[in-house]
């Protein structure tokens, strides 16, 4: 082909193509209106809640302790605590009385302070052997058992002031079946009460 003929043609599509020889004719678009949004994505999950922890039964009360006395008492005169379980199971419980005011006071089983120093124990210390069933209170379901003492014969509270007395023992054996007591000392089953404290106020004569 000469280089006269390549011209003459360039020259057809200019004149009569306006210029369609030299372009792409591209395809139609759609208005804007008329154009279909991309698919929608699904919302994701929203995340769940942990489930609320369930409650163990062994974090459940089982022997509730209250301890009572006298706001105010007179030097020289005596001073009576009021010891209380309640069974707060649905079963009965045996308890071993032993070291408790259910049986009397035997043992230094109480922290008693005057005015912050501590008031020394003065009272008897029994010999234990291994006890009877006669040494258990069986508490039935809701059921409360208390027994009272009185401190002024094992704890010096003649000199005037505030007293505070705290239970600092534990409950040497519990069992929940009737056929498991008495037990012997090796096969205690201690249970740890708390026993609110309590204060009362010894004044002058």
């Amino acid at each position: 082909m000469t280089r006269g003929y390549v011209s003459w043609v360039a020259l057809c599509c200019l004149v009569f193509g306006g210029g369609a020889c030299a372009r792409k004719e591209m395809p139609e678009q759609p208005p804007a209106s008329e154009q279909k949004p991309p698919p929608s994505q699904p919302p994701a999950p929203e995340p769940q809640a942990a489930p609320p922890p369930k409650e163990n039964p062994a974090m459940a009360p089982t022997l509730e302790c209250a301890l009572s006395a006298p706001a105010s008492v007179r030097a020289g005169q005596p001073v009576e605590l009021r010891f209380q379980l309640t069974n707060r199971t649905a079963q009965p419980l045996f308890v071993l009385t032993w070291r408790t005011p259910l049986e009397g006071l035997w043992g230094n089983d109480f922290q008693v302070t005057r005015d912050g120093t501590e008031v020394p124990y003065q009272g008897p210390m029994k010999k234990r052997g291994n006890p009877s069933a006669e040494h258990y209170v069986t508490i039935a379901p809701g059921a409360s058992v208390d027994g009272k003492v009185e401190l002024s014969q094992a704890y010096e509270l003649k000199q005037p002031g505030r007293y505070r007395i705290a239970f600092q023992g534990r409950l040497l054996d519990v069992a929940e079946k009737q056929a498991d007591v008495p037990r012997s000392l090796e096969a205690f089953q201690a249970r740890e009460v708390q026993c609110p404290v309590v204060e009362t106020t010894i004044t002058s004569p």
